[in-house]
């Protein structure tokens, strides 16, 4: 699905993204974790041609996602707020969203009701522009944004921030469903160990740039991470 061949990120003379070789299999669901300055939203700015690199290339069904756009087609990333459009209101953005993609209102209306329990009835019908919702709410919106477009490919950095305890388990079961239901191609960047473990088959243990550990999640990959990160202190 995602290959990714001598990638190579240099800013002022620092390395921040080096990865020989990186394949992601359709349909799994990849961890990435690291600390701060690890590199990894530099390398989600690069998969969507955000930045350039300077070496290297990934591709996306075969094809360089650089020279070739279909992949934006069948992709839906979230990385920040400033990926949402902040002067709408939620309701607005979604049909926006669902123009792009050439679905209805009333096809929106659909998709959108799958998630009450998510919004927790925080976004919907409460005549507030983006701009003025908490982080954790414009993260709800900016995680159902990408959902409703019933992507191939899913791209999330730091879902879990911001958002309360409650709409973390709503959305770990959102992530599980998904995978088992639509086998979404799903990668979440996160620092919380435990929620990524939960929910993604793969874990890429990032450190300066580099995958320094690809592992299939067992029930000790948990520990074996915190052990990692404890040393580390």
């Amino acid at each position: 699905m995602i290959e990714i061949t001598n990638l190579k990120k240099v800013y002022n003379g620092v390395t921040v993204v080096d990865i020989p070789a990186l394949t992601i299999h359709k349909g799994e669901t990849i961890g990435l974790v690291g600390n701060n300055g690890a590199g990894k939203t530099t390398l989600f700015r690069i998969m969507l041609d955000l930045i350039r690199c300077d070496s290297g290339e990934v591709l996306s069904k075969g094809k360089n996602v650089v020279s070739k756009d279909g992949w934006k087609h069948y992709t839906a990333a979230f990385l920040d707020e400033g990926f949402l459009i902040d002067y709408l209101t939620p309701e607005e953005y979604f049909y926006f969203i669902g123009s792009l993609n050439d679905t209805s209102k009333a096809e929106i209306d659909a998709e959108v009701s799958n998630f009450t329990d998510f919004f927790n009835g925080e976004i919907l019908n409460r005549k507030k522009y983006i701009r003025d919702l908490s982080k954790g709410n414009q993260c709800k919106v900016g995680v159902v944004s990408c959902l409703i477009q019933n992507p191939e490919i899913l791209m999330l950095d730091e879902p879990f921030a911001n958002i309360d305890p409650s709409t973390q388990i709503r959305l770990k079961n959102i992530v599980r469903n998904i995978n088992r239901e639509k086998h979404i191609t799903t990668i979440i960047s996160s620092h919380d160990l435990n929620h990524v473990t939960d929910v993604c088959q793969r874990i890429l243990l990032m450190e300066k740039g580099k995958i320094i550990k690809d592992m299939e999640t067992n029930p000790n990959t948990l520990e074996e991470l915190e052990d990692y990160f404890s040393v580390l202190q």
